[in-house]
């Protein structure tokens, strides 16, 4: 399926990890559901408002992505491959200790914008989400990716921005600049009971090394 055009908006619909059904983190069953978890911890969802193709980006060779590892707040995680969900939103990982490589856009390592998102908060049962320690994430920390040959792509944080939900996302999955970029997602904030979602979305940008 095709999600984006060049000048497309997407916003950061993220009403939470549990979104509602047009968000991007959802644990609903139009996306995933823990029926049994806080409808909140969250990814970082991102709602697709257009529909059209991905940016002209040259693609290079890139083994999958299989291992997302972030040294400094102690993350080795397993990399899922999600897409979009029937309400176009991009879809979250099932296992909130796992990340979420976005297959519909670039490979971690190839020119352009990679995204990968993660979940945010504490579960009902006590488990903790891939992303709650990312927003410790400074400007020069590094983080690798491990794809299925075995690669090791190692990426260098360049900035950290916070979106409100409806803000305009366009620079987190496309980038012109010639260069490989790994972009990661998770949500911020305190969880809102009434609106069941929380106020901010986080986004660490990064840089191939």
């Amino acid at each position: 399926m095709k999600i984006l055009s060049r000048h497309a908006l997407l916003t950061i619909g993220l009403t939470g990890f549990i979104l509602s059904p047009t968000i991007l983190f959802p644990f609903i069953r139009q996306g995933l559901a823990f029926p049994a978890d806080r409808w909140a911890q969250s990814g970082s969802a991102l709602r697709i408002e257009n529909t059209a193709t991905l940016p002209n980006q040259e693609r290079i060779s890139s083994g999958l992505p299989v291992r997302l590892k972030i040294p400094k707040i102690r993350v080795n995680a397993a990399v899922e491959h999600v897409g979009m969900t029937p309400a176009g939103a991009m879809d979250v990982p099932k296992n909130p200790s796992n990340a979420g490589w976005f297959n519909l856009g670039q490979r971690p390592g190839q020119i352009g914008s990679a995204v990968i998102a993660g979940h945010y908060g504490r579960w009902r049962n006590g488990k903790r989400s891939v992303f709650d320690n990312l927003y410790k994430l400074r400007k020069g920390d590094k983080l690798y990716i491990e794809d299925d040959t075995g690669t090791v792509i190692s990426f260098v944080v360049r900035e950290t921005r916070k979106y409100d939900p409806d803000a305009d996302a366009s620079d987190v999955f496309g980038s012109n600049d010639g260069k490989a970029h790994l972009n990661l997602i998770t949500c911020e904030g305190a969880w809102n009971r009434i609106s069941k979602s929380y106020p901010k979305r986080l986004i660490i940008f990064t840089d191939k090394e």
